[in-house]
């Protein structure tokens, strides 16, 4: 049985073994239409887009509309982002404007 040639520094095929990509939920929780509000919404929005393009569920609860839900979620300070999954659960809190901060703190960055 004859054997292919075969090129010097081929490399064998692989086959496509892409980890399924983990879906994130966040909710961000904001006091009004606030400047300091509007940033937050944008960086998030903006991380989101470049690095979880398709696999994202976002919340934006406004907590003087709903202020129950500070109670409920234990959040004593807005902008809040809370990533309930993939878990670990992680809090981070202020506009968000630190872009790598955000990635660590949503997993995104090693």
């Amino acid at each position: 049985m004859k054997r292919s040639p075969r090129k010097k520094n081929a490399r064998p095929a692989r086959k496509n073994l892409a980890r399924p990509r983990k879906m994130y939920s966040l909710r961000l929780y904001i006091t009004g239409q606030t400047p300091r509000s509007a940033a937050s919404i944008r960086n998030l929005r903006e991380v989101c887009d470049e690095f979880l393009e398709g696999r994202f569920e976002l919340q934006i609860i406004d907590l003087y509309q709903r202020p129950e839900l500070a109670k409920e979620a234990q959040v004593v300070a807005a902008p809040t982002l809370i990533k309930k999954l993939p878990l670990p659960l992680r809090r981070l809190v202020g506009d968000l404007s630190n872009k790598n901060e955000v990635l660590l703190g949503l997993d995104l960055k090693g």
